[in-house]
């Protein structure tokens, strides 16, 4: 299964890799994004980070998306993390 939040499948990449591709609209929705995160906090799901950009390089971050190169999540850190 190939999962793509960038845009359409490429037809050429899913016959290339004999594999059958489908769009499907996915719509924000706090009680699935909650659910999300207490799977990621219970270790059950594990994202994939590609690589994390300060906020400042968020033009560097969209020009790493754009080569469609990147396996896993681009992250944009708005924030230090709090020290505890």
């Amino acid at each position: 299964m190939i999962v793509s939040i960038t845009g359409d499948p490429e037809p050429a990449e899913c016959e290339k890799r004999a594999i059958r591709c489908s769009e499907v609209m996915a719509h924000p929705d706090a009680n699935v994004l909650d659910e999300l995160r207490k799977l990621i906090e219970a270790n059950k799901v594990t994202p994939i980070v590609s690589q994390t950009f300060p906020l400042a390089d968020a033009a560097k971050a969209h020009q790493q998306i754009e080569t469609r190169h990147t396996r896993g999540k681009i992250v944009l850190r708005v924030a230090d993390e709090p020290r505890r």
